[in-house]
Formats: C-alpha cells, structure tokens, sequence
C-alpha cells in the first residue's frame, strides 16, 4: 500500500521493486532498481526517507524518523530482513545484517557491515569497510577482500530478484 501523508506522496523510481504487503507512505523517495521486500514499512510522516538506487530493504524491515532528522540510504546499500532504521545514515554499499537497530544519527559509513543482531546507538559513527557487531555494535576489524566480495554478490543478488520479481507484477 503506498499512501500520502498530508501534501506528501512516495516518489518511487519506475524500475523498482516494491513486494506485496509493503506499506510506504508521505515524504519517501525510492531510486532506480532498488527493491523493498515483503512486509516493510518505510514512513515518511515526520521526516524524509530518502533511498538510493540498487537498495534493497529486506523483508519485514521497518523505517522511520525522528522530527528534523531524515533518513538517508545511499546506493547500493542492503538492509536484512527485520532491521530497523531510525533517522539514520546508510551510506553507499553498507550492509546491515539481520535483525539490527540503527537509531538516530547513527552513520554507517561506506562498505561498512553491521552483524546480525547489532544495535549501533544514537550519534554512533562506524568507520568505512569495517566490521562492527554487538549491543551497543563495537568495531570489530577491518573488512577482507572476500567479505567485500561476499557483500557485493548479496547486493548483486537482490538487484536481480527484485528486476525479476518485478517482471511478475505486470
């Protein structure tokens, strides 16, 4: 279900994915081949989501905001299934595992790979291609040339399903 908020209705770029049973309402930009999978709700009632393209926001996810303080996902960035993204910053190929909490201002920085089950805090700033994990998320060590690899081929992956998912839908 897409749905306005006030004067505010989704812009969703014609080439993405958007599953059955999302719900994505007010002041939220969706860019070209990214893919929101089944169960997400990403709202845009108090501040802007903004998404980049060659997301991908896995199943049952939830994004939202805090007044003032939009939410930002840069391209290629893949969210797993039930995270949660809080008025945050996703930069460009960042990879948040599954069932993570970002909150507010945290960033993300480029590369970086937040582990299953992490919660980066408020105003946390993780460093670029680096491997955080825990509650509160801790650096952990640097990224390997394989776990790049390895977090490209996901993005990759999702990119294509979300292309052929989207074939059915017409």
């Amino acid at each position: 279900m897409i749905y306005p908020y006030k004067e505010k209705l989704p812009k969703i770029a014609e080439s993405a994915f958007i599953a059955d049973f999302t719900t994505i309402t007010g002041d939220v930009e969706i860019g070209e081949e990214s893919s929101v999978w089944f169960n997400t709700v990403i709202r845009g009632d108090v501040a802007p989501t903004i998404i980049g393209k060659k997301v991908n926001i896995q199943d049952n996810s939830v994004l939202h905001q805090s007044p003032n303080n939009p939410l930002i996902l840069e391209d290629e960035a893949t969210i797993g299934h039930q995270v949660i993204l809080h008025s945050c910053i996703i930069r460009k190929k960042a990879l948040i595992g599954m069932g993570s909490i970002i909150l507010d201002q945290a960033e993300i920085g480029e590369g970086a790979f937040i582990g299953a089950g992490s919660l980066v805090p408020q105003g946390k700033k993780i460093p670029p291609n680096t491997l955080a994990f825990g509650r509160p998320a801790k650096v952990i060590r640097e990224l390997t040339q394989e776990d790049i690899k390895d977090m490209e081929r996901i993005s990759r992956e999702y990119a294509e399903k979300g292309q052929y998912y989207k074939t059915l839908q017409k």
